[in-house]
């Protein structure tokens, strides 16, 4: 894309005023941003536009999730004069219906960069300096290079690690496991615990540490680990994989055996790791443009996204600040903004909203209340244990719970927790007043709907010890 004068001198002296490599969330963002303020802009992606959100990640998980979900309603419904019965499940055309979502969506990506005028690339971007980016042999330069190529999941090494699969895959394996090992204790293990469980796979987590979701307030992890219990997940605590082989299979019998550090092994049809995910930073010419990184791959960054180098830049996972795609998006809109749209923003990653879509489902904001003891001199915690309404009549025995954390000095609202239906949805509106800064009183004041479980956040008057 050389633009030239008619004394056929280049008028810039770069191809364009920024390239950015990947086309996921944040790199999508960031280039519509940017060619919205009139910079001239071109992108690379390797594989498909939409990165691992739309294309391996949020959005096919959570279509998973949707679908994984029906068992239980199904099982309910009994509670409420509904008799279901003859209900099937057939995971090939799930899977069919899941990629005709998702290509529509790419292809909407692609018409959204067309028309803010990107040009985009096939193929892998590599960097040769620190203006000039390779791309399937083309070379192209620019003023400024954002890097945006997130991550990939990590596999750890022992014998046989190739025998099994990553969330990468488990979007269109050829059928659906009967029993299944997932190893981690992260979100992304155990969401897919919880689809491959109400689809009706006979799901085994296994993790390192004492108990799922390590980060996440203790309470939460409790709960979701309760829930999941009460649903017939099957968990393996202080034990780690050390090597998975093949067994001669026959009809109905597993074919994978996964041996344990203590020893023991564990016969299944599917092992799945879910044990985190480094960034995708190998092989990608950070060296040659002079991109300092940590042992892991990952790129230090400022508070503008500004790597070590000053006209290179580097938004979402592959930064390993917040791995969330809206957390992408505002850093590559805050890049954009300031960099080409004169005004200056930092990227801020307080009080930034997360939920995880297990079943059942947490979301929380703000300060676990490990943390809030640490940092802060008093702290008040009102929390709420109850029986979800929804099951009243369908006799599930599950509680939900509902946390807030208060700063006594200033009456602040500084931590919300929930676990149970629809927390995701709840804690959104939530997540503003605590970034606002509102305080108990304020809950207080407001009058809830009823009956909703929500209405429980604003009518908790007693703290507990």
């Amino acid at each position: 894309m050389k633009d030239t004068d008619t004394s056929g001198e280049n008028k810039h002296p770069f191809d364009y005023d920024l390239y950015v490599i990947g086309g996921g969330s944040g790199g999508v963002r960031a280039s519509r941003i940017a060619a919205g303020h009139g910079a001239r802009v071109g992108l690379c992606e390797e594989s498909r536009l939409g990165g691992t959100c739309v294309i391996r990640g949020c959005v096919p998980k959570k279509l998973l999730v949707f679908a994984s979900q029906f068992s239980e309603a199904f099982a309910d419904a009994s509670g409420y004069g509904w008799q279901v019965a003859g209900a099937e499940f057939d995971w090939p055309e799930m899977v069919a219906a899941k990629e005709r979502e998702i290509t529509r969506l790419e292809q909407v990506y692609g018409r959204l960069l067309e028309g803010a005028g990107v040009e985009v690339h096939a193929g892998r971007g590599v960097l040769v300096d620190a203006h000039t980016v390779v791309v399937d042999g083309q070379r192209y330069t620019a003023e400024k290079i954002l890097i945006a190529v997130g991550g990939r999941p990590a596999v750890p090494e022992m014998p046989g690690a190739e025998l099994a699969i990553t969330s990468d895959e488990a979007f269109d394996l050829p059928e659906l496991p009967k029993q299944i090992l997932i190893v981690g204790g992260g979100y992304i293990a155990v969401e897919f615990a919880g689809i491959f469980n109400g689809l009706g796979s006979d799901v085994t987590l296994s993790y390192r540490r004492d108990r799922i979701l390590r980060g996440f307030d203790d309470d939460v992890r409790r709960f979701v680990e309760a829930g999941m219990q009460g649903r017939g997940v099957t968990f393996r605590y202080h034990d780690i994989p050390v090597g998975i082989e093949t067994l001669d299979r026959s009809p109905g019998q597993s074919h994978r055996r996964v041996h344990f550090k203590d020893g023991s092994h564990l016969d299944t049809d599917l092992v799945m790791f879910a044990v985190g995910r480094n960034p995708h930073t190998v092989d990608l010419g950070l060296p040659e443009a002079g991109v300092q990184t940590t042992d892991s791959g990952v790129i230090p960054v400022d508070d503008h996204s500004r790597s070590n180098v000053s006209n290179i830049f580097a938004v979402g996972d592959v930064t390993d600040r917040v791995q969330l795609t809206p957390v992408a998006l505002m850093e590559g809109h805050a890049f954009a903004d300031s960099e080409f749209g004169g005004h200056e923003r930092p990227v801020e990653h307080a009080n930034v909203p997360s939920a995880v879509f297990s079943q059942p489902q947490a979301a929380s904001v703000g300060l676990t209340e490990h943390e809030a003891r640490e940092q802060l001199q008093s702290v008040e915690v009102f929390r709420s244990s109850f029986k979800p309404m929804k099951y009243t009549l369908s006799g599930r025995d599950e509680k939900g719970m509902m946390k807030l954390i208060v700063d006594e000095a200033s009456n602040r609202v500084v931590g919300i927790h929930l676990v149970g239906p629809d927390s995701a949805e709840i804690l959104q509106g939530f997540a503003v007043a605590v970034r606002a800064g509102l305080t108990k009183a304020d809950f207080d004041r407001t009058i809830g709907i009823h009956p909703t479980s929500a209405e429980e956040l604003v009518t908790l008057r007693q703290p507990v010890d």
